[in-house]
């Protein structure tokens, strides 16, 4: 089998014949192989049924704020976890440019433990039903592998169910979401996050990544949800090393070829704080920042974060200062 991925460019000058991904612009794609060198072909190499599906999953930039209201995130536990504040903190986000609103009641940092259902529901429903009830319109989206707390929150007025697991934590969660008729965001970790960094191993990161989210779309397409209500998140950080995650974000463009948008969730991570010899998650947002620009750099459709104002601002400038006048 071979795996396709667009070379994305930026600028204002798009040559003749590159194919438009939003702000970026490709030309060119890199073919990989389980048993082969990778190697680079024109698009005049390809048949157009190759080339089709990067185009599926295009939208423009957007931030996911991040409304956690746990007791032990690993960046911001228990900061926004009585619903007041919580609720404060999720109006915030929204004044300072986030499109959606990622709420969760279960921290999934490694070594996290299972939170029972009632806990959960209890620690999110009544948050997302308080934002509603101030006037929060932008989409709200539940973070959760379970589906009674999925359930719980869209009858609160939830419009999204982003679940680490890739649905195959609950076997009841993508029958929910079809039968609600809501978008789903579905993610990549191997083990789950008491022992999702214990010696994490692939045989080949990129392409093992992409075959599972590719096999978890067609899952989801068969339980009944539409696949233009599709959104695939490669799992930076989630049963993977420095290594992993550097594998991945430096071919992130890879997984345009699920035709479906891009999530990208590495906001203050452990490896930034390794990369940039920042021990404090809180003091990691200009890293943040720069492993989220690369990303639109390759395509990345919908970035994850925690420091909201400065991520819309540097993408706001970002796609003022390299892309095309069309874009």
């Amino acid at each position: 089998m071979r795996y396709l991925r667009p070379l994305m460019q930026v600028g204002p000058a798009r040559p003749q014949g590159a194919r438009r991904f939003g702000a970026c612009w490709y030309t060119q794609v890199e073919v990989l192989a389980r048993d082969a060198d990778p190697y680079v072909v024109g698009l005049e190499d390809l048949p157009e049924e190759d080339l089709a599906r990067f185009s599926e999953g295009v939208v423009a930039p957007q931030v996911m704020g991040i409304l956690n209201t746990t007791p032990d995130s690993f960046s911001d536990g228990g900061q926004h976890s009585g619903t007041a504040d919580a609720v404060a903190h999720g109006q915030a986000l929204v004044r300072h440019g986030a499109q959606i609103i990622d709420v969760g009641g279960e921290s999934t940092r490694p070594g996290a433990q299972l939170v029972p259902v009632e806990e959960e529901i209890a620690r999110t429903a009544p948050v997302i039903r308080a934002l509603r009830e101030a006037g929060v319109k932008p989409p709200i989206s539940i973070d959760t592998r379970k589906a009674a707390v999925a359930e719980a929150a869209l009858d609160a007025g939830a419009t999204l169910v982003n679940d680490v697991s890739g649905f195959t934590f609950d076997a009841g969660l993508a029958p929910l979401c079809a039968a609600r008729g809501v978008p789903v965001c579905v993610m990549h970790a191997q083990g789950d996050p008491q022992t999702m960094q214990d010696n994490p191993r692939y045989d080949d990161v990129l392409l093992d990544v992409y075959d599972f989210l590719d096999r978890r779309i067609s899952a989801l397409v068969e339980a009944g949800i539409d696949r233009g209500q599709i959104i695939a998140d490669p799992g930076i950080g989630f049963g993977k090393t420095l290594d992993h995650n550097l594998a991945l974000l430096q071919r992130i463009s890879l997984f345009h070829g699920l035709g479906v948008p891009i999530l990208l969730g590495v906001s203050r991570k452990r490896f930034i704080g390794t990369l940039a010899h920042v021990p404090d998650a809180a003091d990691r947002g200009p890293g943040s920042v720069g492993v989220a620009l690369a990303a639109l750099g390759q395509g990345v459709q919908i970035i994850r974060a925690h420091d909201v104002a400065d991520h819309a601002q540097a993408i706001a400038l970002w796609r003022a200062a390299v892309a095309h006048p069309e874009a």
